[in-house]
């Protein structure tokens, strides 16, 4: 999703890693706060770390060494729990408030109501989804088993 080109068109300047990941962690802190319950917590659990250990290799691959990378997944981990702690009551925010909690996120977006909407879109089309029906085609039927 966050390939998605109609993120980035009101955009001030050309994309890069940090915008596009930017955009992931949205996406993702959307996704927990829909599927986040006592239910899901195990396999919650395992997305989040299977996330962000590919996260790391990402880094490692751009180049950056092993200090760099220590600081930059902690920047990434509390970017992302800080974007989770702002949705949590996303429904009862008003839009001028929806807009601005984006924008301090999407710096480069001359159109935070462009993003609001879609992240509202993508909001109702995950509650209308199960958990299952987005990992069902990922999950190895055979991991954690000896």
């Amino acid at each position: 999703m966050t390939r998605n080109k109609e993120l980035y068109k009101d955009f001030n300047k050309p994309d890069d890693f940090s915008d596009r990941l930017v955009f992931f962690l949205i996406h993702f802190a959307f996704f927990f706060k829909n599927f986040k319950n006592e239910e899901n917590r195990e396999i919650l659990q395992e997305i989040y770390d299977f996330t962000f250990r590919q996260l790391e290799l990402s880094i490692r691959e751009i180049g950056y060494g092993d200090q760099s990378i220590n600081k930059k997944m902690k920047d990434y981990l509390n970017l992302f729990h800080d974007i989770l702690d702002k949705i949590h009551f996303w429904e009862n925010l008003k839009k001028d408030q929806k807009n601005e909690l984006l924008k301090k996120y999407v710096l480069n977006s001359a159109n935070p109501s462009l993003l609001t909407n879609y992240f509202e879109n993508y909001f109702e089309i995950l509650k209308k989804n199960t958990l299952n029906s987005y990992i069902k085609s990922v999950i190895n039927p055979n991991y954690g088993s000896s």
